[in-house]
């Protein structure tokens, strides 16, 4: 329905107002940096000018050098619409940019170039934005089975070769991936997915509540199911049996996870299977995206944790 509105005309996307605010906010990043030339101890940046340059020794630069958005065919605008589109609904990436343009065929290297940059990025950003993150930490895993097809070269038979005439994963050889254990640990807005091997406490399980110790400090209780991994933490612990029940009688459940769980895996099952690497970066991504979701962050948000890294 949202092609044939776009089609229709009844829908436009209009990136120009998102390249301004890209614009304003990596100018502001880079006045307030020193040279990297001669440590001058601040930059130019004009309204009417691409140039960001220095007043000392007159280096010279784009405002969007070093980020996704640097000698791209596509605007900043564009790159946030369909990062947020990638990232936020149940659209693919070839739905994307046919809604955009049906020309553009480097969007999935740009989008997955932002995305990249946003993981990168958030942990600075969200440390600026959320200092009200409190209650216990519920921590939860899950099974997810990776695509097996994904990564092969040559990715698939083609007809030379005795392959199937249809599309899609008839015409896919191989074996069915490995295993992945998804881990989300979530605090009142706050949520971190990983992607691990096995659910082994320290090398999996553990550095997931760490992380939310860094980002919502401090951690306070943490509440999980009886998976005897996590017996092995030293935090304030406390337990759920599913067995039994989903809400112990002192409140305790893993409420918060389950609702994750129920929103991330049809989002993941729009890419018809995901590598190991790319269920990886795209847990992360729907998690960070998500907690910047629920804490009401305006789109700069996303413009500050994609560049921010960058100028660190």
């Amino acid at each position: 329905m949202l092609t044939d509105l776009v089609e229709l005309g009844a829908i436009e996307f209009r990136p120009e107002p998102i390249d301004a605010i890209v614009e304003r906010r990596l100018k502001a990043i880079w006045a307030a940096r020193s040279c990297p030339n001669c440590g001058e101890k601040s930059l130019h940046a004009l309204d009417d000018s691409k140039r960001i340059w220095c007043g000392r020794c007159d280096w010279k630069t784009t405002y969007t050098r070093g980020t996704p958005f640097y000698d791209s065919e596509l605007a900043p605008g564009e790159f946030l619409i369909a990062f947020i589109l990638y990232a936020d609904t149940h659209l693919s990436i070839n739905q994307i940019a046919f809604l955009l343009s049906p020309t553009y065929k480097t969007l999935h290297g740009c989008i997955k170039e932002t995305e990249s940059a946003f993981v990168r990025g958030f942990p600075t950003v969200w440390d600026r934005i959320s200092q009200t993150v409190g209650g216990p930490t519920q921590v939860d895993e899950t099974q997810q089975e990776c695509s097996g097809y994904k990564g092969q070269d040559p990715p698939r038979e083609g007809l030379d070769r005795g392959g199937s005439p249809d599309g899609g994963r008839t015409r896919w050889s191989g074996e069915q991936g490995d295993e992945l254990t998804l881990v989300a640990g979530c605090r009142d807005e706050l949520r971190v997915v990983s992607a691990e091997e096995e659910t082994r406490y320290d090398e999996e399980l553990g550095p997931v509540i760490e992380e939310v110790d860094d980002l919502s400090q401090p951690l306070g209780e943490v509440w999980t199911d009886e998976l005897p991994a996590y017996q092995a933490m030293d935090h304030d612990h406390q337990t759920v049996c599913h067995d039994d029940e989903y809400v112990t009688d002192d409140g305790v459940t893993t409420n918060q996870v389950e609702c994750l769980w129920s929103l991330i895996q049809p989002w993941l099952a729009k890419f018809r299977g995901l590598s190991k690497q790319g269920l990886e970066q795209a847990a992360r991504s729907y998690g960070f995206l998500r907690s910047l979701n629920l804490s009401h962050a305006p789109v700069h948000g996303i413009v500050d944790c994609i560049a921010v890294n960058v100028f660190r």
